[in-house]
């Protein structure tokens, strides 16, 4: 039998996948299953690139999503504010450090920071993030996924989570 602390319930309220249709009449302790196919992709700021949504928790950072990637497709300059997971489901994902193919997995320290594109077939990705990326914007803003600044919507959460690795 598996206990459940009174913190869990709290933390799941914050975690949703959106366009889940049903899940927010769940119980809090219930688990979630997502039918992927049937959630919509949505385009990203990023041309060619486009996700699906699995799971987020805004008051973490934790964020788990699909990214399809057209031939070629870029994510510019960006950093790994904490670790970054991702498993290539069909297609590569490159970058100036190596590629990564079909089945194949990569994950990238937190503080890392490169451009990243698809290979020539394109990409299908899962990719795991504790905190979302921040994007270096050519004009000196540092913006998420969504295009946020990245200080007003993810700053006191990464302080948070820093604290409580030396709390």
């Amino acid at each position: 039998m598996t206990t459940v602390s009174p913190a869990h319930p709290a933390q799941v309220e914050h975690a949703r996948t959106p366009d889940a249709g049903e899940h927010n009449k769940l119980p809090p302790m219930a688990s979630r299953f997502v039918q992927v196919d049937a959630l919509p992709w949505q385009q990203s700021r990023f041309d060619g690139i486009e996700t699906k949504t699995l799971l987020a928790d805004n008051s973490s950072g934790l964020l788990t999503s699909l990214l399809k990637m057209a031939p070629g497709a870029r994510l510019p300059d960006h950093e790994h504010v904490e670790i970054e997971q991702t498993w290539v489901l069909d297609g590569s994902l490159e970058c100036g450090e190596g590629h990564c193919t079909a089945g194949n997995y990569v994950w990238r320290p937190a503080g890392s920071r490169h451009v990243a594109w698809a290979g020539p077939q394109g990409a299908l990705l899962l990719g795991m993030f504790q905190m979302p990326n921040r994007f270096f914007e050519p004009d000196g803003r540092q913006l998420d996924f969504l295009g946020q600044d990245w200080t007003q919507a993810w700053d006191e959460v990464h302080e948070r989570r820093q604290q409580a690795l030396f709390d």
